[in-house]
């Protein structure tokens, strides 16, 4: 992996030096826009309208609007001029709970490796925390924006993840249907955590797939090989619920049976290897075999 940042950990009066490297990648499937006619790919060009030319990168610059049609200008140089101690450290604030944080607040997951220098020192503070049972709260600079960020043992090492700060989480109470609640009887609350207690398992992420994604791959294989696609009849619309208490027997009877089949070793089925090829890419699916 090739790293997008070097800096340093600030544990107190102690320096970790760093690199931070992305923890995760898109696994989506890559499609292109064509003009429909010549199934050409369309060009996204960056213009000025008053010069009526294409614009390259070395001609953009970054400008903040303080009035109607006024610019100030924002240089690279102006950007690293505010504190330039701070583009290369993740100072830390504070020790958590990692349980106090919602998840709401996290963005993004960097993974960090220490410089031969700060081999010591980052295991370390990796064991004090795994010790401790605490996470870090930060802040770090990334691409000329500071980020609160939360540090916390990931696997062998030390992960980042880049957090919202308060103010720009919305509130929840703003939906209307949210605030209203009816009256819950105790015999569907009952139901209802049957359900869960049916569904609660230990969380393997290895177990699910992008089912959609498999769908996708699949259909793109059958049109390279130019097969018909053959349409398939929605889902009914989904209407109002008449009898509640039927629809939860229901369920806890259709979630008893989904955890017996698991419990059943014959009952799972390995996923096969899907591969669409297009402009000499491969992006890779699965599919359930039948």
């Amino acid at each position: 992996m090739r790293s997008l940042w070097n800096g340093s950990i600030s544990f107190g009066l102690v320096n970790i030096p760093v690199k931070l490297y992305a923890g995760t990648t898109s696994q989506d499937i890559k499609f292109n826009y064509l003009h429909s006619i010549c199934r050409t790919p369309i060009k996204y060009q960056k213009t000025c309208p008053r010069c009526a030319k294409e614009v390259t990168e070395d001609e953009i610059v970054k400008g903040y609007q303080f009035q109607k049609s006024q610019y100030v200008i924002m240089e690279e140089a102006d950007f690293e001029a505010i504190a330039p101690e701070k583009t290369r450290s993740i100072d830390i604030l504070d020790f958590v709970q990692l349980e106090s944080i919602d998840p709401v607040y996290f963005q993004r997951t960097y993974f960090l490796e220490p410089v031969e220098t700060g081999v010591k020192a980052y295991h370390l503070l990796k064991q004090a925390m795994e010790e401790k049972n605490k996470i870090a709260i930060a802040k770090v600079v990334i691409r000329s924006r500071e980020h609160l960020a939360a540090v916390r043992v990931y696997g062998s090492g030390l992960a980042l993840e880049t957090m919202h700060y308060a103010n720009e989480i919305r509130s929840i109470d703003q939906l209307t249907q949210v605030s209203m609640e009816p009256e819950i009887n105790q015999r569907e609350l009952e139901m209802a955590m049957m359900i869960i207690d049916n569904l609660t398992t230990a969380f393997e992420p290895e177990k699910y797939h992008n089912e959609y994604q498999s769908m996708l791959a699949a259909v793109i294989e059958q049109k390279i090989a130019g097969k018909e696609i053959a349409p398939t009849e929605p889902p009914a619309a989904a209407g109002k619920v008449i009898d509640l208490m039927a629809a939860l027997e229901a369920s806890v009877q259709a979630t008893k049976e989904k955890t017996a089949q698991k419990e059943d070793p014959l009952s799972g089925r390995e996923p096969t290897q899907l591969t669409v090829r297009h402009k000499g890419r491969r992006s890779q699916g699965t599919e359930e075999t039948g």
